[in-house]
């Protein structure tokens, strides 16, 4: 019996190495493991992330898209890389429609005359507008309106996003701000208000872009603080109440920014790539510092970090800084059209962005049209993460918002999923400033895209990158 059972056991380990070593199975190398855990320990000692932030938010400030600091991002980044000891530098050019914000004003008439504290959304025309207010609790119930009910009055959305770590929320929050618009116009509200896409109680409004449908006429749209929401609500409550909004904004021609790009050269492999990055841009109202200073922080010292090894990876590690994510992820459709065009999407070996953020990272996966083959190269780095209180979860996650383009064309992605609990109470407010971010938190995140980024540059194998149109699953 017991020899039986030997036996068996045998044949059960034999077919494990054979099945770990099959063709098709991407693994990481233990003197790659080892060399990981150096670089997570000095990532969480290092303060390279925090500087490269507080560099950004204090010597350009905001950037939104095609802003004269906008230009000043793409000089402040190009110099940083090189600084950092980046091998390559270059950029690649990002067009789009240029909108601006020149000024904002909202007020209640009638009987209890008072301002209310507002914020244009991103792609709202210039105009002014007086006229009675007609709440909505959610998108779907202004959708359920009648035709024509809304003629010659301003639609005001009024749903409460709730804090939640993933996020989930924004969902919601972000549809009533791109669609609400457009569905006010059907119903024939001449003006658009909604409660802010964000999670606070501060009288700080939150901006965000918004559309307008072909074959409608924009009208003007803009977002209310979170407790002029509950001021005007308390006033509804009272009987009809009237509002004015007056804005000054709108498009104004095109223009040219960059995505601004950094490499750390591959020593055997360095036209297959390892990307990583987050966005330059940022909306005018704060810093950006956590959407997306930290993610341009935390990539380029990843970055950084492994570039000062004695030997580089085997792959390329690339950093991108993305222009102008905020309109309409510009930078990462201009990426992966560029390297579709190029034929060069099989190369993009793994793609990851950073842009939630500087909350630590909780939980990381990787992902593709044929993710199978990396399942165990995925569990390795995972490995090496979880001393970072990383959790694999492999069956979750997505590709960030500017590498999601590049994903569409068949590119694999990985998912480090960080902690955004209070990341809407800041999101798009001038409340997004350097003092939010805490510097641990920050480095645990540098840590975990340097160990990332060194362990995918080092695979044997493939983590599924192939050119073919797909549709990833959302972050």
């Amino acid at each position: 019996m017991r020899r039986t059972a030997l036996a068996l056991a045998t044949l059960l380990l034999c077919a494990s190495a054979g099945a770990a070593n099959t063709p098709g199975t991407t693994r990481i190398p233990d003197a790659a493991m080892s060399t990981a855990a150096q670089l997570r320990e000095q990532a969480l000692a290092d303060n390279t992330g925090w500087q490269v932030v507080e560099s950004l938010t204090t010597e350009v400030g905001p950037r939104m898209a095609g802003s004269e600091a906008d230009a000043r991002a793409v000089e402040w980044a190009k110099a940083k890389f090189k600084a950092l000891g980046f091998d390559k530098v270059w950029t690649e050019p990002v067009t789009f429609p240029k909108w601006e914000r020149r000024s904002e004003h909202a007020q209640v008439l009638g009987a209890h005359p008072q301002p209310l504290t507002i914020t244009a959304l991103g792609g709202s025309p210039a105009g002014t507008v007086e006229a009675e207010v007609v709440r909505f609790e959610g998108l779907d119930a202004l959708k359920a309106a009648p035709e024509g009910s809304l003629a010659g009055k301003i639609a005001y959305v009024d749903f409460t996003m709730t804090r939640k770590r993933d996020g989930e929320d924004y969902g919601i929050g972000g549809t009533v701000r791109s669609r609400g618009p457009s569905e006010a116009i059907r119903k024939g509200a001449i003006g658009y208000i909604m409660r802010s896409a964000g999670t606070d109680s501060h009288r700080m409004p939150h901006t965000g872009i918004t559309r307008f449908d072909d074959g409608l006429t924009p009208v003007p749209s803009a977002a209310l603080s979170g407790p002029d929401a509950d001021q005007l609500n308390r006033l509804l409550a009272r009987g009809p109440t009237r509002i004015r909004i007056a804005l000054d904004c709108g498009w104004d021609g095109s223009y040219t920014s960059q995505n601004v790009i950094g490499e750390i050269t591959g020593r055997s492999l360095p036209k297959e790539v390892v990307v990583i990055g987050g966005h330059l841009d940022s909306w005018d109202l704060g810093t950006g510092a956590i959407d997306d200073g930290a993610g341009v922080g935390i990539t380029m010292a990843a970055g950084h970090l492994i570039g000062q090894l004695k030997q580089a990876p085997k792959r390329t590690i690339r950093v991108i800084a993305f222009a102008n994510e905020e309109q309409g992820l510009h930078g990462g459709k201009a990426y992966a059209a560029a390297r579709v065009k190029a034929g060069e999407i099989v190369q993009q070996h793994l793609a990851a962005e950073s842009d939630f953020g500087a909350g630590r990272i909780y939980a990381f996966n990787t992902g593709s049209g044929n993710p199978e083959g990396s399942r165990e190269a995925t569990a390795k780095i995972a490995e090496a993460l979880a001393p970072l209180g990383i959790e694999y979860q492999p069956t979750k996650g997505g590709p960030g918002p500017d590498v999601g383009p590049l994903a569409a064309k068949g590119a694999a992605w990985a998912w480090l999923a960080q902690d955004g609990t209070d990341y809407f109470d800041l999101h798009h407010t001038p409340d997004d400033t350097l003092d939010k971010i805490d510097p641990k938190a920050l480095a645990q995140n540098v840590a975990a895209y340097t160990v990332m980024a060194y362990l995918a540059a080092e695979s044997d194998g493939s983590f599924g990158s192939e050119a073919k149109d797909v549709v990833p699953p959302r972050e």
